[in-house]
């Protein structure tokens, strides 16, 4: 084969591989008891000065992150959700850059670009990266603004956070108080469901991340929806990045966690959005009981909407955001 030949079919699969995406960030924390979280803390990562980085962890993770705009702006940092990445937040990301701030999004432990572990897959760990990226970056008066299993993952942080770091946070079609449907939770989704999910997505994990954004997690499933081929590739795109075992731990730990006392604890605006027609977090069983626990919050909902709802109405979203950004 001739030289422009095999350049030819490089590029081909190049193209095949980035064309292919979407997946189920359904979004979604665990409470992993099993195993007590490593205190995650930067250690001899350099800081980045190219809008990218890696910081890594007590346990030896490498957490990646993107870090744009100004150094002195305000901070916006976005957590994704299941089985997602950073990549999830592009709308928003360029978005709040154009609006002078500086944004931040990592890829969480065993998501995107960070490293595949198969251990600390749980909600204390997922923190203890944030407390650690968030120092090395010294990120002080920040936005935290959390999507499912972010949302989750942002309101644990922002109650274990240090004094200074934590403006507002906002968590939009999120899993807390707890998805779990237990005696203290009657409302929530069985266990049954959640197994489910462990067992599509260990038989077959590709399709899994296929089905999900082509059905629920977009609202594509319903009659008149305008579906968006783009957004289901892009959604198996990031979750295939990811590694199995981090995202089969991540279900118990975005169904199982319990954020009920951080809720609570959290003693800074938060703002609270949600689709009403939400397949994948109920909303009845999530915005509507949160609302109720927070110090200093607001309801937001959406009619019709669906849980990835920053994805396929981004203008609506995004105005919302910065109307409490700014206020």
């Amino acid at each position: 084969m001739s030289q422009s030949n095999r350049t030819s079919v490089q590029a081909s699969r190049r193209g095949l591989m980035t064309a292919g995406a979407g997946l189920m960030a359904a979004a979604l924390p665990i409470a992993a008891a099993a195993q007590s979280p490593a205190a995650a803390t930067p250690a001899k990562a350099a800081k980045s000065t190219t809008g990218s980085g890696y910081v890594t962890v007590q346990d030896g993770a490498q957490i990646f992150y993107k870090d744009w705009g100004p150094k002195t702006a305000q901070p916006i940092v976005f957590h994704h959700g299941w089985p997602l990445s950073s990549d999830d937040w592009d709308a928003q990301m360029l978005f709040f850059l154009a609006q002078g701030y500086r944004v931040i999004a990592h890829d969480r432990r065993g998501h995107g670009r960070s490293s595949q572990t198969d251990t600390g897959n749980e909600m204390d760990t997922y923190a203890a990266d944030v407390i650690a990226l968030t120092d090395h970056l010294d990120l002080k008066n920040a936005i935290h603004v959390g999507h499912s299993t972010g949302g989750g993952e942002a309101i644990h942080y922002a109650a274990r956070a240090k004094p200074g770091r934590v403006a507002k946070v906002v968590l939009v079609g999120a899993v807390p108080p707890i998805m779990l449907k237990t005696p203290a939770n009657p409302g929530g989704l069985p266990r049954e469901v959640f197994d489910g999910f462990r067992t599509a997505l260990a038989a077959n994990r590709a399709q899994f991340f296929q089905d999900v954004p082509a059905g629920p997690f977009y609202g594509f499933n319903r009659p008149g929806a305008k579906v968006s081929q783009g957004l289901i590739d892009n959604w198996w795109r990031q979750g295939m990045m990811g590694g199995a075992k981090a995202h089969y731990d991540c279900i118990a730990a975005f169904s199982e966690t319990d954020f009920t006392p951080d809720l609570q604890t959290v003693d800074v605006p938060v703002l609270i959005m949600h689709g009403e027609d939400d397949q994948i977090v109920p909303i009845a069983d999530s915005a509507h009981l949160a609302i109720k626990l927070v110090r200093k919050g607001t309801l937001k909902t959406y009619l019709g909407l669906p849980h990835g709802m920053a994805s396929t109405h981004p203008d609506v979203i995004n105005k919302d955001l910065l109307a409490f950004f700014r206020a």
